[in-house]
């Protein structure tokens, strides 16, 4: 089994920005992504990328956010600028095997354990 582990969470203040990490035990995926959800709310699908390197993004997050991934560090990255309150929640790292069609509602087998994002205003 994969395992993938998210860094790079913590608390910054509206208009700020982070950057977070997920390191993976080796690479196998050819789908990754980032998920969130905040207290009460169900998780939502933040951004995917392909092994091709296609990406998609939430609405919320267009331009704003960029997923991207090193594979020769075997490593899946989240750059979040102009963070608002309401970015804030646990994100999670997220990786499958979908060779088409990969985005928020593929399938992903393997799942980090989080790091939580606070955004104060």
């Amino acid at each position: 089994q994969v395992q993938l582990v998210e860094s790079g969470g913590g608390s910054v203040q509206a208009g700020g920005s982070l950057r977070l990490s997920c390191a993976a035990s080796e690479y196998r995926h050819l789908c990754m992504g980032w998920f969130r959800q905040a207290p009460g709310k169900e998780r939502e699908g933040v951004a995917t990328i392909a092994h091709d390197g296609a990406t998609i993004y939430t609405d919320s997050v267009k331009g704003r956010f960029a997923i991207s991934k090193d594979n020769s560090k075997n490593t899946l990255y989240l750059q979040m600028n102009d963070l608002s309150p309401s970015d804030s929640a646990m994100y999670y790292c997220a990786g499958g095997n979908v060779m088409y069609g990969c985005g928020p509602r593929s399938y992903f087998a393997s799942w980090g354990q989080g790091t939580q994002v606070t955004v104060s205003s």
